[in-house]
């Protein structure tokens, strides 16, 4: 028997971190060169197939713009889950995930958190990162949040995202009906380190 689920993701990062060509890659398999910044938020929602399960993601895409981030918490408020982008070739857009992350954990304390680099298919060799993974990783461990690097362009790592998101959910609403289930709210791949929940 399958079993519908709903869960409101949100996008939040910097300006032009390409947040928006991840969620139209998502939605619509398409990528926009040079995609125009989201004014205030968007909203879109997809199902998601989870073994016998259907997840639908009610997706919110939000303006990384300044002048928007006191309405972002309008949209953030009441989130599951909290895909915070970063651009991997541009660093300052890393710290701009820390911000996001603290105002999540003051406000949304059950939202999870995703850390997401986009941009991936700029990276042809180590000089052209910005972000050290290293950094990323240790943040990650800091906050427990798994990482994911994309390419809305390619289509890397784009689908696992929002896939693992709509698992991860199905488990912890498992968990929390099943108390005595307390080994974590993420679904273990074992093809990944089992301490990271990290996609490359």
């Amino acid at each position: 028997m399958t079993t519908k689920a709903d869960i409101k993701v949100v996008l939040l990062g910097a300006p032009y971190t390409g947040k928006s060509c991840l969620v139209e890659k998502f939605l619509n398999d398409k990528f926009t060169e040079g995609q125009k910044p989201t004014v205030a938020a968007a909203f879109g929602s997809k199902a998601v197939k989870v073994g016998s399960s259907v997840v639908t993601l009610g997706i919110w895409d939000t303006a990384g713009s300044e002048r928007y981030e006191s309405l972002s918490k309008m949209y953030y408020r009441g989130a599951g889950a909290a895909i915070v982008c970063y651009d991997i070739t541009n660093h300052e857009t890393f710290a701009k995930v820390r911000f996001w992350v603290s105002q999540l954990k003051e406000n949304e304390k059950d939202c999870v958190i995703y850390l997401v680099g986009t941009k991936i298919d700029l990276i042809l060799n180590d000089s052209d990162r910005d972000v050290p993974m290293e950094e990323v990783e240790s943040f990650s461990d800091e906050i427990k949040a798994k990482i994911f690097e994309t390419s809305a362009k390619t289509g890397k790592n784009v689908h696992e995202l929002f896939e693992t998101v709509a698992a991860d959910y199905l488990e912890r609403k498992k968990t929390i009906k099943n108390p005595s289930n307390n080994g974590g709210g993420g679904i273990v791949d074992p093809n990944k380190p089992k301490n990271k929940g990290k996609c490359c």
